[in-house]
């Protein structure tokens, strides 16, 4: 927004300095026999003679004049011409170099705002990148916690029940001694009433 008026305000500086340098190519002109036949008369008579070419062609006249000679300018118009030539040229000249170097600076510009979108998303992509590596990464954790869990909990009750399994065996070897123990208390019970009935027999008799 700001460059605009600038190159507004340019455009009109160059203007008003293209008016002195016509004057001073004009007095140049007037005392330099070279500036004055190579420089300034040559485009003025050129132009001149382009200018009443297309005004007879405009006019139908092209034809019907083709033989004739299009006669050219005295030598104070020449220079006169040439001059505002001149002038018109070097404004022309300056306002293609400005705009030359704002279409260059606004190309300029425009590149570096892509590169900067370019790179913001090459920065995007690698964090989305380190972003999902971590996530397999985690992912992959998480899995081998998860069959370590279940492993052990498997030995906790493989564990559990081999241990229930020896306290079930040693109940039931302790229920299989007691009847026998029961027998041979009975048996010594026997033995010894019939050893008393056997003692008082003999006393008796």
């Amino acid at each position: 927004m700001v460059g605009f008026p600038i190159a507004k305000l340019v455009t009109l500086v160059i203007k008003q300095v293209s008016k002195p340098l016509a004057n001073v190519a004009k007095t140049r002109a007037k005392n330099s026999h070279f500036f004055r036949t190579y420089v300034l008369m040559p485009p003025a008579q050129f132009y001149h003679w382009c200018e009443v070419r297309m005004k007879m062609y405009v006019m139908n006249l092209g034809r019907s004049s083709q033989g004739s000679t299009i006669p050219r300018l005295s030598e104070e118009a020449a220079i006169e011409l040439g001059a505002n030539l001149l002038g018109e040229g070097v404004i022309f000249g300056i306002a293609v170099a400005i705009l030359g170097y704002e279409v260059a600076r606004q190309k300029e510009k425009e590149r570096k705002k892509e590169q900067d979108e370019s790179d913001f998303i090459n920065s995007l992509e690698q964090r989305i990148n380190d972003l999902a590596f971590a996530n397999e990464e985690l992912d992959t954790k998480v899995r081998e916690l998860t069959r370590t869990m279940y492993a052990t909990q498997h030995q906790l009750q493989a564990n559990s029940l081999a241990f229930e399994g020896k306290i079930q065996g040693r109940q039931g070897a302790a229920l299989q001694m007691k009847p026998h123990e029961g027998q041979a208390g009975e048996a010594s019970s026997g033995n010894l009433t019939k050893a008393l009935v056997d003692a008082k027999n003999k006393i008796s008799s």
